[in-house]
């Protein structure tokens, strides 16, 4: 075997130094503090079988897509699964990528060209930024959340086509951007408003439809991006618009293009996950009832200050040091509960957190109990 490049080995090395190195953690068996899967929907049995009855019925005992969709990969479930996602957002067309992480890198590496213009919040997710360092056009982040330096850089790039991005649900600090004033910023600049839902389905609507649709904003958006490996469970992502967008990434976004379809498996686990969501809403409200619980639990023991505001069912703790928030996400561990530490340079350095995810199957005594603890930790 080959030696291992030497300027790499620093690189690691390096890691290593600033308690950084990241490893492939074991399977927890702690209380669920930790996953995305916020619905419980991943261990549905409901959704197992009926998946399993669904691919019987349908002839669908095919243990992969066997190509591209464009060649041989695109089976029936695919148009079956796409329309009803569209029918239930509310939106012209869907189209299904393997990944949330293929769906951001295929838009935005194919949709804004040479001359347009990104503008991005400073804490958009890693795969949105890989999908504009592969575009044409150029990008500039705006403040977090902030609209006026948003706007301060409209003004000064106008008569350009201009893509805004931001996320509904932020993946590391849980907070939402004031999407009613943003689609008004969007309008007013006749800018391409672009929204990453991936941590909002399940959680914001009625049925878990996410917060752009809780807002009946749909229309005023030009895409929406929804992950399935958060909310719904499983595996994929859609990015959602126009017929015209849709017909756009089919022909151009190379994520898309040249990689294997997705099993029927995976396509049918995702179609019943919509029609769980769709008839059933005791999990969404269960979530809610527990996002609000933890709130009230850390201002009950003090711990208020620590946390990014957030209505979500992510929950961030600001300790900075990677250390320091190590060793308390280990001591969380030790008594039990699956609590994980984000370490720089995932977030920025002095920006290190724990990061509290809330399930619709976490217990309030639990809740309750995991508060507690980490009162007893930080104080």
């Amino acid at each position: 075997m080959r030696k291992f490049p030497k300027n790499l080995s620093v690189k690691l090395e390096a890691r290593k130094q600033n308690n950084a190195l990241r490893q492939l953690p074991l399977s927890s068996k702690g209380i669920d503090f930790a996953s995305n899967d916020y619905l419980g929907l991943s261990k549905s049995e409901t959704i197992f079988h009926e998946t399993h009855q669904y691919l019987i019925k349908n002839n669908g005992i095919q243990n992969g897509a066997t190509g591209s969709r464009l060649l041989s990969g695109n089976h029936k479930l695919y148009p079956e699964t796409e329309n009803f996602i569209a029918q239930f957002h509310k939106s012209e067309s869907a189209l299904i990528f393997n990944s949330g992480y293929d769906a951001n890198v295929g838009f935005f590496s194919s949709l804004p060209q040479k001359g347009d213009l990104i503008l991005y919040d400073e804490l958009c997710h890693a795969s949105i930024r890989d999908g504009i360092q592969l575009s044409n056009a150029k990008a500039y982040k705006f403040n977090h959340n902030d609209f006026e330096d948003l706007e301060r850089l409209i003004l000064r790039n106008q008569n350009t086509v201009i893509y805004i991005v931001t996320e509904s649900v932020f993946s590391m600090d849980g907070d939402t951007p004031n999407l009613e004033e943003l689609v008004e910023v969007s309008e007013k600049h006749n800018c391409y408003l672009v929204v990453d839902e991936a941590h909002a389905l399940g959680v914001f609507g009625e049925k878990g439809e996410g917060l752009v649709q809780d807002l009946n904003l749909q229309d005023q958006v030009f895409a929406r991006i929804m992950t399935f490996g958060k909310g719904l469970g499983c595996h994929g992502a859609a990015i959602l618009g126009s017929a015209e967008l849709r017909d756009y990434l089919v022909n151009f976004s190379r994520s898309f293009i040249y990689t294997t379809g997705l099993s029927p498996h995976s396509v049918a686990t995702i179609l019943m996950g919509y029609h769980y969501l769709d008839k059933e809403n005791k999990n969404i409200e269960q979530l809610r009832e527990n996002i609000i619980h933890f709130n009230q639990e850390k201002n009950l023991v003090g711990l208020k200050q620590l946390f990014v505001r957030s209505k979500s069912a992510i929950q961030s703790a600001i300790i900075p040091g990677n250390e320091n928030v190590k060793s308390i996400a280990q001591k969380l561990q030790e008594k039990g509960f699956d609590v994980k530490a984000i370490l720089s340079p995932t977030v920025p350095e002095g920006q290190e957190r724990l990061r509290f995810c809330l399930h619709s199957f976490n217990s309030k005594e639990e809740i309750s109990k995991v508060m507690r603890l980490l009162s007893t930790f930080v104080f």
